[in-house]
């Protein structure tokens, strides 16, 4: 007799039924795992044979055959050792042969029988809840499965011992809550940074039209405290996009205790960060930092220090906001749609910009041109706005904080984005919900200047040879400053600020 259970396979943040079939027939005793199983699939066997001798029971001397179906489907991770115990347990009379029918399970187990949590949780139990299964899976995991449902069955056990006693109700698990992370104290202000109101006035525009945002300045003019200050100015998370990021995070282990957070996420990798770092991709195919920074922001201090072809895999996600990567056997897609949010110094010694002073490299102009040059244009060309931000001087260190910090730039921004998805789900675009997003014929609807507006920047296009995805930038965010402004018309004066931003950009990919 062959027992079955049904346990999954992680193929981006989609979670694949897999069937284990366990046989346990006459013959010489040996425990074989086939069905395409990587190497921690294949050790699962010990782990097994381990928990259950710790739990109290015995492996027959026979011949155990577990199968996973599809045969052709990779298998990995270490999620598949609880469903193996379980469907070997009913193969040999320790729990009932129908106490596993209609379950999802995964889980590790420890050699002393306990059930060790695993990555991937919350998209199976989503998953499973689209088939109408339950779910059986680590306790530690409890609290995140049960974002998928509030009337999905969810057994969550911390051991052997109690999963077989709460199928043969001897022990009843009571059904694990979801919860929610609360913020860390002392959250990041815009009050503690002294000075540099354009920068902030830049800040507050980013973060409510969800733009791409370069920085550049000397060394300690504060780029990236203003950058770690971002967060601070978004709204939360919306439900839908909770369970989007959750799931990215649930699939790369990032999960700590089962409890998600409502909070943007805020990524911050080094610039040697390689390519399936940044993009995603390795041996499994993880999740990179765009997909981890889905719905949030990713930082790149010290752009020009990272691989020239690391940035510029980012061409691809800045406009689609997904990442497709490709392996011989199989292609994962991941989800990436974040705010860039990049800083740089002028040059390599980062004082091009301070009057008077004279380069060992040769001119300023040239040290600069080519310290820039390691940014390609097209990847400039997706920029939405620049700011140069200049040192701070000790007459703006000395005096007192600011009166207004993230609180109001965060209401002021709250209130541009709520004007922003009133607009779209009125046009039937409910899934756009900022203006960054915004494309072709809806962009021309929502964004087109008054006349005034229009020739300024027919005039600015000409002289700053825009491209055309240039032209649409410009217009998304002279948008977002009119949504600031409480206005339901882009004027001359929002075209005017929006050009400013781009105004450098545009000469720093001439210089590319």
């Amino acid at each position: 007799m062959v027992q079955r259970v049904t346990t999954v396979a992680f193929q981006g943040i989609e979670a694949r039924a897999v069937d284990v079939q366990v046989q346990v027939a006459p013959g010489l005793p040996a425990f074989t795992v086939v069905g395409l199983p990587d190497k921690a699939v294949s050790e699962a066997r010990e782990r097994v044979r381990a928990a259950l001798v710790a739990s109290g029971l015995a492996l027959p001397a026979r011949r155990i055959t577990v199968n996973l179906a599809p045969a052709d489907l990779p298998k990995e991770g270490s999620h598949y050792d609880l469903p193996i115990a379980l469907a070997l347990m009913a193969a040999i009379g320790a729990i009932p042969t129908d106490a596993l029918d209609g379950c999802t399970v995964l889980g590790e187990l420890g050699l002393d029988g306990t059930i060790a949590p695993v990555a991937g949780v919350l998209p199976a139990a989503i998953a499973a809840n689209g088939r109408g299964e339950a779910l059986i899976c680590p306790a530690a995991c409890g609290p995140e499965a049960a974002w998928a449902s509030p009337d999905m069955t969810i057994v969550a056990a911390g051991s052997l011992i109690q999963l077989a006693n709460h199928v043969r109700g001897t022990q009843v698990l009571a059904r694990p809550q979801p919860c929610i992370r609360p913020s860390e104290p002392g959250a990041l202000d815009l009050a503690d940074i002294k000075g540099q109101e354009s920068a902030k006035r830049v800040l507050e525009i980013a973060a409510a039209g969800g733009h791409n945002l370069l920085m550049v300045g000397p060394p300690g003019a504060g780029k990236s405290m203003l950058a770690a200050r971002l967060p601070s100015l978004l709204p939360p998370l919306s439900p839908a996009e909770l369970l989007e990021v959750s799931m990215i995070a649930s699939v790369a282990g990032a999960i700590e205790g089962g409890a998600l957070t409502d909070r943007r996420p805020f990524r911050s990798p080094h610039h040697s960060a390689s390519m399936a770092a940044l993009v995603g991709g390795g041996l499994r195919a993880r999740p990179g930092e765009i997909s981890l920074a889905h719905h949030g922001v990713l930082f790149l201090d010290e752009l020009p220090e990272f691989e020239p072809r690391v940035l510029d895999a980012l061409r691809q996600p800045l406009e689609t906001g997904e990442v497709a990567i490709a392996r011989a056997n199989h292609r994962t897609t991941y989800p990436a749609r974040f705010m860039l949010v990049a800083a740089m110094n002028p040059c390599r010694c980062g004082r091009a910009d301070e009057p008077g002073f004279a380069c060992r490299r040769g001119p300023v102009a040239r040290c600069a041109a080519e310290y820039q040059a390691r940014l390609s244009g097209p990847l400039l060309d997706r920029i939405d706005l620049h700011i140069d931000v200049p040192a701070v001087s000790a007459a703006d260190l000395v005096l007192p904080p600011a009166r207004e910090g993230s609180a109001a730039a965060a209401a002021r921004v709250a209130r541009a984005r709520a004007m922003q998805m009133r607009r779209y789900e009125a046009l039937g675009f409910p899934h756009v919900r900022t203006n960054a997003r915004a494309q072709g014929g809806l962009l021309e609807d929502v964004a087109t200047p008054d006349k005034a507006g229009l020739v300024l920047i027919r005039e600015a296009a000409d002289a700053m040879r825009l491209t055309a995805r240039g032209y649409h930038r410009v217009l998304r965010v002279a948008r977002t400053l009119a949504d600031l402004d409480g206005s339901d018309r882009v004027g001359r004066v929002h075209v005017a600020e929006a050009l400013a931003y781009r105004t450098r950009l545009d000469e720093v990919r001439r210089a590319a």
